[in-house]
């Protein structure tokens, strides 16, 4: 007797495919699982990963200190002299160039003829801010300045000028300007002397231009005091707010 070979029904072979597909499923779900398990980490080393991304970005960044040996080009400043201070810089030559040369270890020289005082950087030089340093000296003396004040600009470095006009302030023509500019100036400088005291600040008066030099804060107490004057405050209200301003000013210090 033959026997014929039993052919799998439709409904065999759907539950043989079913079986296969739930097996396969299974597997990719667990190959899923088994990488998201490798990559994953766990919280506490991300905390302390981030903790430390947190503190490599607060920290500040170190710079070594720049020479002028780094620079191979030699630095040159020419600063402009006003034919009224031609004068008084020929007369205080020597105080000028010494502090210069002695502690910056720079080169200067006065061009008579173009009206203009140059420097520049030697091989002694050892500060790449000295070139800055003498120039701000220099053209501190050429706006008024005694040399005295003028040299604190070389041994402190939160020294700056702030210059403007009285015409920023207030559009003054004829008499109102003269009388503007005698009221911050005082009798016999008796109001300018008297906010250079109180803000420890250095005033030049030059016709309509006024130049201060000082530390920021203190240059802007000044600058107020005197743009109140010249509005036309009463130097008696000036002097009041001027002293409420320095008492704080000195708390907090």
């Amino acid at each position: 007797m033959s026997t014929k070979p039993t052919t799998p029904s439709v409904d065999q072979e759907e539950n043989v495919l079913s079986e296969e597909s739930v097996q396969q499923e299974s597997n990719k779900s667990k190959s899923n699982k088994r990488s998201r398990d490798a990559d994953m980490t766990p919280v506490s080393e991300q905390g302390e990963e981030n903790d430390d991304n947190v503190n490599d970005s607060n920290k500040k960044p170190s710079f070594s200190q720049i020479t002028i040996e780094d620079t191979e080009t030699e630095q040159i400043r020419k600063i402009t002299i006003p034919f009224n201070r031609l004068a008084p810089l020929k007369s205080n030559w020597q105080q000028i160039y010494e502090p210069i040369v002695t502690h910056l270890k720079l080169q200067i020289r006065m061009n008579t003829k173009t009206r203009k005082v140059e420097l520049k950087s030697s091989k002694t030089t050892k500060e790449a801010s000295a070139i800055q340093k003498g120039a701000d000296f220099v053209h501190a003396f050429s706006l008024g300045f005694d040399v005295n004040d003028a040299v604190a600009l070389l041994r402190l470095d939160d020294l700056y000028i702030d210059s403007f006009d009285v015409e920023d302030v207030k559009i003054l023509k004829g008499d109102n300007l003269a009388r503007a500019i005698g009221r911050v100036a005082g009798q016999n400088g008796k109001t300018k002397f008297t906010i250079e005291n109180v803000t420890k600040t250095r005033i030049v008066l030059a016709d309509k231009r006024i130049h201060i030099l000082g530390s920021y804060q203190n240059i802007r107490v000044a600058k107020d005091a005197i743009c109140d004057l010249i509005i036309g405050s009463p130097p008696g209200k000036v002097y009041a707010k001027l002293k409420t301003v320095s008492s704080r000013i000195s708390e907090r210090f």
